[in-house]
């Protein structure tokens, strides 16, 4: 299901405390998504580095479903609530 992007394509720019816009190309067009970031989540994932904690689940939403139908905002709480898998997932990574 994921597309077939290389994981140094990914392009995370800082916009402000626990925000950031990710840029992912594909054949047809860049894709940009807003990260958001609460300090509980990063808690509860206990990671201080907030764009590895992006980069990461950028490349573990991509197992999920294709780039093109990501979302325009991704809030990590959402991701915590909606796949059962991420948590042990990122902390595996």
């Amino acid at each position: 299901m994921a597309d077939d992007v290389r994981d140094d394509d990914i392009e995370i720019q800082a916009q402000g405390e626990g925000e950031y816009v990710v840029v992912q190309p594909t054949e047809a067009e860049d894709v940009t998504t807003w990260f958001r970031l609460s300090s509980e989540a990063l808690d509860r994932l206990g990671a201080d580095d907030e764009e590895d904690v992006v980069r990461r689940t950028v490349r573990f939403l991509r197992t999920h479903q294709d780039v093109a139908d990501f979302p325009d905002v991704v809030e990590l709480e959402d991701v915590i609530a909606s796949y059962d898998d991420y948590l042990p997932a990122m902390a595996e990574d």
